[in-house]
């Protein structure tokens, strides 16, 4: 099926690295970045708290979030700040959970079969696909994804969610959150990690309220228990400290130096629309690969809704009559392949996504690199499709 072989590349990645979290490190970054770090003392310090305040004043003005928008971190990653935001904010009123992806359905389960929310339903689509929006009930709170991490499918505007709204939205940005213009009017809830675009350490999520969201926390209580790191409210109010830098649990300091250093390079190349282009002309590496190769075609079909961070890949032609056991095979073989060489590194498709790739194009990752890897999967293919298939 392949045909002739494809010389092996002769030019590597600056930066191999292509996962989809922990992402790549921002281009010159290193160690010694990070030497203004408040270590051996505590969060609690003025020093402490100082770095913590400006990692939030930094996100604020480099994400163009509303003055009147509180922004926390949080622990567990986005992880974290999503649980945060349903246990805290759902139970008044219907809920309405969207899903296309892996962690999203994380959400699903957690509102319909942990919280066990009265009147909650899902509205799931499968990989490569959306949802029909115009089944969604804005009267309830909707939970949803900007960016499935995991198919390569986002949304493509905020139109979909009317201003009147009496829900609350609630967004898991983690993989949108500065590459994609995010319309706060009309989110209520904004979740991110720092794992992702900016390419931070693990383990911190950023969880941005409304107004909207403020009041409900301030007027409701949930009947449930309220772990401590959940808790965001004492004695019926906002607990503000949390949102000037005075975190739940103690936060990794060298962590927050990373990410003061992300925000830092961000500000440098021009903000967030330098990071939309890089995002975008990444994605476009990527685009113009599948264009000419007869093998390959991206998961998300709309290029509406298709993703410039998790960029979702999957076989086609030959390459797709063949079994799913043998096309997962044959990725894992090109991806084993492509790390053995040092050539890129995690940009397996996700475990429960159909076979294929998933190739990271957040701003830390330069094009060129993308468009190496792309001539490193062409070789990784003609080397691997024949003895793959035949031994299926």
């Amino acid at each position: 099926m392949a045909g002739d072989k494809t010389a092996k590349p002769g030019a590597m990645p600056n930066n191999p690295c292509f996962s989809s979290g922990p992402c790549a490190k921002p281009p010159g970054w290193s160690l010694a970045n990070l030497a203004g770090a408040a270590l051996g003392r505590s969060h609690r310090s003025k020093a402490g708290k100082e770095k913590l305040a400006q990692a939030i004043a930094l996100t604020r003005e480099i994400l163009r979030v509303p003055a009147d928008y509180r922004i926390g971190i949080v622990p567990a990653s986005d992880t974290g700040a999503v649980e945060i935001a349903l246990w805290s904010l759902l139970g008044p009123r219907g809920v309405d959970v969207v899903a296309w992806e892996s962690f999203s359905k994380d959400w699903v389960n957690d509102v319909l079969n942990q919280l066990k929310i009265e009147k909650a339903r899902s509205l799931i689509a499968p990989y490569g696909e959306l949802p029909d929006f115009s089944q969604i009930d804005f009267d309830n709170d909707v939970v949803f994804a900007w960016n499935g991490t995991t198919s390569g499918v986002r949304v493509a505007d905020a139109d979909f969610i009317p201003s009147d709204r009496k829900g609350l939205t609630i967004c898991d940005a983690t993989s949108a959150a500065f590459a994609q213009p995010l319309d706060f009017a009309k989110l209520d809830v904004t979740t991110y990690s720092w794992q992702k675009v900016l390419g931070g350490e693990a383990a911190h999520g950023m969880l941005i309220l409304s107004p909207r969201a403020v009041e409900r926390l301030e007027s409701y209580a949930p009947q449930w228990p309220m772990p401590k790191i959940f808790r965001l409210t004492a004695k019926g109010r906002l607990i503000e400290g949390i949102f000037q830098g005075e975190t739940i649990n103690t936060p990794s300091l060298l962590a927050v130096e990373d990410y003061l250093d992300a925000l830092s390079w961000a500000k440098s190349i021009g903000g967030l629309d330098a990071l939309f282009a890089r995002c975008n002309a990444n994605a476009g590496a990527v685009a113009a690969w599948v264009a000419k190769t007869p093998w390959i075609e991206f998961l998300a079909k709309d290029a509406a809704t298709r993703s410039n961070t998790s960029v979702c890949l999957g076989f086609c032609g030959d390459s797709a009559a063949i079994s799913a056991d043998a096309q997962a095979a044959l990725a894992k073989k090109m991806v084993a392949m492509i790390e053995k060489e040092g050539a890129g590194y995690d940009f397996g498709a996700y475990r429960d996504a159909p076979p294929g790739f998933r190739i990271w194009c957040g701003a830390t990752v330069e094009t060129s690199d993308v468009a190496l890897l792309t001539q490193w999967l062409d070789w990784a293919y003609a080397e691997a499709c024949d003895e793959v298939t035949q031994a299926a």
